[in-house]
């Protein structure tokens, strides 16, 4: 069996929920206290044995190819400083794989994104994570979950989540047959249902590893709602020639695709942190009781 090597992650997106903060600043590259979300991606990407990440970036994402380039001119003038530690958190970040740029040039949905990377695939399976989820697991990371779902039976497996009900109108919706705790195979998906149409409330959550089977039924799948490609439709395809797993991810979930969940995830990192946990703590309590007064 073929070692999941590659992971591809989608960036070229406007992020038009954040802006004008967006307009020149990736909505990847905006920070969780001091280091961009897309770091975030990338670690736990390479914590769970991924050696070369393939970013598809559009024409406004420069800066994530220079966030994980090299930065001489900095490293110089921080050496000058003394401040070698900084020097090595920077170039630890450089080296944490070999990064590779393919430009998208039109935004027409995930499975467009994902069937822009093919030639940097190649055939081989490979992972998939979306540049704005954070799944925090230190002892066994988000996609190592899943890979381990491929290494056991070598097919497909999309990372899944229980949602309310209400809710499944904002995500690909999986129903399958449980196999064991959290495992299921694939009966059918569907991209955003309604509530009264979704066949479960199993979420799909950003997390995938695909064989390379997948290119074939992107190319084979119509374009669906929005008018995008959707890497939903296309596994239900590919399901046709073979079968597909889900797996529940166990981790904390943060969503900073939205401006709410953003909030949460600089608030719920800063109250785990040595150096932020007690002024936020403090904080939240002269705010409450500030409002408590109101």
């Amino acid at each position: 069996m073929q070692k999941v090597r590659k992971a591809v992650i989608p960036v070229a997106g406007f992020g038009t929920r954040f802006l004008p903060a967006s307009k020149a600043t990736p909505k990847e590259m905006m920070p969780i206290v001091d280091k961009p979300i897309i770091q975030y991606i990338v670690e736990e990407a390479v914590d769970s044995g991924i050696e070369t990440i393939i970013f598809v970036t559009g024409r406004h994402k420069r800066a994530i190819e220079d966030h994980f380039d090299y930065a001489p001119d900095l490293e110089e003038t921080l050496e000058r400083s003394g401040k070698k530690e900084l020097v090595e958190l920077i170039r630890r970040i450089s080296n944490m794989a070999e990064f590779i740029y393919v430009r998208q040039k039109e935004q027409l949905g995930l499975g467009h994104a994902i069937l822009t990377a093919e030639h940097a695939v190649g055939n081989e399976p490979f992972a998939v994570l979306l540049g704005d989820e954070l799944i925090i697991n230190e002892k066994n990371p988000g996609l190592k979950q899943l890979i381990d779902v491929y290494y056991k039976f070598g097919k497909s497996v999309v990372g899944t989540t229980e949602v309310p009900k209400e809710d499944t109108s904002k995500y690909g919706i999986v129903d399958g047959k449980l196999i064991e705790d959290g495992l299921r195979l694939v009966n059918y998906m569907v991209e955003k249902p309604s509530p009264e149409e979704a066949p479960s409330t199993s979420a799909i959550i950003g997390r995938y590893v695909l064989t390379p089977d997948i290119f074939d039924a992107l190319k084979k799948t119509p374009f669906g709602k929005g008018g995008e490609l959707q890497l939903t439709d296309a596994l239900m395809i590919l399901r046709e020639k073979e079968v597909i797993y889900s797996k529940d991810i166990e981790g904390i979930r943060h969503d900073t695709g939205n401006k709410l969940g953003y909030i949460k995830a600089i608030v719920d990192f800063a109250l785990e942190r040595e150096d932020t946990k007690e002024f936020m703590k403090n904080l939240i309590l002269e705010k409450a009781k500030k409002l408590n007064e109101k």
